[in-house]
């Protein structure tokens, strides 16, 4: 009897830890699926603002897309006009500005600066969406620049 008791307990404590486990995956998932999906401000006619972000997409993102344009969106959300491009994102808490590669958003999410975003500043060839057949594949150098809460920047990836 003894024996039997002891068992039904391992198995109960068995049960309860495999909920355990599968409720923090469940809710670890679910936090995973909030911070992909992002908000994108362009301008409804931009092929180059659609390439892009079928390249988020094509790496994991969701996006919400809302054709009308995107000064607006920057001023609202602090972006510096000095680091315009033609689309303005928000993920999370963080402002993405131009064609930021994903790689780069998924690491500033990994990393969580205190900083306001990512930017791209002007439509650099080769960047993701300005990149292609259309643009003879030629690859120009660019920065990613991590912006700050106060205006300043500084190189967060060169590519």
């Amino acid at each position: 009897m003894q024996y039997q008791v002891s068992q039904m307990n391992a198995v109960r404590r068995s049960f309860v830890l495999s909920a355990i486990a599968l409720g923090g995956a469940f809710f670890t998932n679910a936090a995973s699926a909030r911070t992909t999906t992002i908000q994108v401000w362009k301008d409804p006619n931009c092929g180059c603002c659609k390439d892009w972000i079928s390249h988020l997409e094509k790496n994991g993102f969701q996006a919400v897309v809302l054709d009308q344009g995107n000064n607006a969106a920057r001023v609202r959300l602090g972006m510096p006009q000095k680091f315009a491009s033609c689309h303005t994102a928000l993920i999370d808490r963080y402002v993405i500005e131009g064609h930021v590669p994903a790689e780069d958003i998924k690491r500033m999410l990994k990393e969580k600066p205190q900083a306001l975003g990512l930017a791209v500043p002007g439509m650099p060839i080769g960047s993701p969406g300005m990149d292609g057949p259309a643009y003879g594949n030629r690859r120009d150098a660019y920065q990613v620049l991590l912006i700050q809460k106060d205006g300043s920047s500084k190189v967060f990836n060169s590519h």
